[in-house]
């Protein structure tokens, strides 16, 4: 029994020591911006979490981090990126006016964090060094000055570990970041060079593919970490990739990932972990688009093609939050708190309902949603249920925005205890950038949509027609026209009758 108890303790420890704490204060900052962290190597790059600030600018919050890394730290539409590991507490402030393009960070990750701000000013004052007059020299004289650029580069980077003790691994990385700049700037070197010297002839020599290859002996930690280094891979293979999607059959049809696979299959130097990164890389840049692809074809490449687990596992989770729960299948059953304090799952009542989930710290949804919602829920009220899920940080503000924002509009109010980080939000899929979002649920408590983020998306109407029997009513494009002519120009049709 001891020794069980011992292992649950080393279990818990592991859990807890992978979440990352962060507190602080944005001067200035408003209620209804948030903060999120986006894990930015990964596969689906989706937020980790998604922090509201008070009225004083305060923020709280923690979440699990999936390895030591970079970190996308967003807010009010900007974007920064910090280095976090495992088990750290960190405290971060700024100003609203300019955070998190400028922030200052104390606690645990403060040395790696000064340390890349340090390197990046260095680097950035390099950068007009590799130019288009690097492009026009000979292949011997650009050799040597990348050589010694890369070399300074590097340099410095090992002082300032020195000196502001960065830990071994943000070095490694910022290393292999500065090797994939390095790698772009061969491949434009070897695809401009004969253009701007005059040689349309020019190839490079055995000297400058050697050197290329050196600087990628780290190619499955480079792709696995830098996803700008799977960029690079992909505009590396383009033209050939290219020559072999116009030779295929199916070219029209076939999506551009399951074409990318069926290349990658026939690529005898890459490894599969570098397959695997790269072809759930064009995947979701490319397919991850819930009205214009299919699902199942998406998954189907996945499941085919990709190998590595955590890459399956990452494209996966990236799948599921774009297009959402499985239309047909049973919808989850989730604790909901209603208005009056009771608690109780979505209602269906025998007959369909369309879920709306929301929070106050959108202000879209108040301006632009609730007018189109109340036309919506008037037309199709005797036919179809309404469920109205909020995701405010507090059950408080779900009260006072319930209150406000949906009086007297038919349907029931209920609340997901945690917000974005309740039951209903994982079993959901729901993240900060899907609300408002809306979805069916047919009276058998089945999934029966897609998610819809606007009212007046012609799916989304036919889609309501289709579940409710009922046939709303449309506008013909040449008399709304007209109208628009005439309110534009009242005298125009008075004239046009003289």
């Amino acid at each position: 029994m001891k020794k069980y108890l011992v292992l649950l303790l080393i279990s818990l420890m592991v859990v807890s020591c992978s979440k990352i704490k962060i507190e602080g204060n944005v001067k200035g900052g408003s209620p209804l911006e948030r903060i999120e962290f986006i894990e930015a190597s990964g596969v689906a790059t989706l937020p980790l979490v998604n922090i509201g600030v008070d009225d004083k600018g305060n923020f709280k919050g923690e979440f699990k981090a999936p390895k030591n890394g970079m970190y996308a730290m967003t807010y009010a539409g900007k974007m920064n990126f910090i280095y976090l590991k495992k088990g750290q507490t960190l405290n971060i402030s700024g100003d609203a006016a300019t955070f998190p393009e400028v922030y200052k960070i104390e606690g645990d990750a403060k040395k790696n964090n000064d340390f890349i701000t340090a390197t990046q000013k260095y680097l950035e004052s390099y950068s007009s060094k590799l130019n288009m007059q690097m492009l026009q020299k000979k292949e011997p004289e650009f050799l040597a000055d990348i050589k010694k650029i890369h070399s300074d580069l590097e340099k410095n980077l090992d002082e300032n570990a020195d000196k502001l003790g960065a830990d071994s691994e943000v070095v490694k990385l910022k290393k292999d970041e500065l090797t994939t700049n390095i790698l772009t700037f061969l491949v434009q070197y070897q695809s401009a060079h004969g253009q701007v010297a005059g040689d349309p002839s020019f190839k490079v020599s055995k000297n400058f593919t050697d050197y290329e290859k050196t600087l990628t002996e780290n190619n499955d930690r480079m792709v696995e970490n830098l996803p700008v280094y799977r960029n690079y891979l992909l505009n590396k293979v383009g033209q050939n990739f290219q020559a072999f999607a116009e030779k295929q059959t199916d070219k029209n049809n076939a999506s551009m990932s399951a074409i990318f696979a069926r290349f990658l299959a026939t690529d005898k130097e890459l490894s599969q972990k570098t397959k695997d990164y790269l072809l759930a890389f064009v995947i979701a840049k490319f397919d991850l688009n819930p009205y214009t692809s299919d699902v199942e074809k998406v998954k189907k490449v996945s499941d085919e093609y990709i190998k590595d687990s955590e890459v399956k596992k990452d494209l996966n989770s990236a799948i599921n939050a774009v297009f959402g729960l499985k239309k047909g299948e049973e919808a989850p059953k989730v604790s909901l708190v209603k208005l009056d304090g009771k608690s109780g799952n979505l209602e269906v009542n025998g007959k369909p309902t369309l879920v709306m989930s929301y929070a106050s710290w959108n202000p879209y949804i108040g301006q632009s949603t609730i007018p189109v919602l109340k036309e919506v829920v008037n037309f199709y009220k005797a036919k179809v249920n309404f469920a109205f899920v909020n995701l405010d940080d507090t059950k408080e503000q779900f009260t006072k925005t319930a209150n406000a924002m949906l009086k007297g509009i038919p349907g029931t109010n209920y609340y997901a205890e945690g917000g974005l980080q309740s039951e209903y939000a994982k079993k959901f899929f729901i993240y900060g950038f899907k609300i408002p979002g809306f979805f069916l649920i047919d009276k058998d408590g089945k999934v029966a949509s897609q998610t819809f983020y606007n009212l007046g998306d012609a799916k989304f109407v036919e889609e309501m027609n289709k579940i409710s029997g009922l046939q709303a009513p449309t506008v013909n494009p040449q008399v709304q026209l007209q109208n628009d002519l005439l309110q534009q120009n009242p005298n125009a049709d008075s004239a046009k009758t003289k």
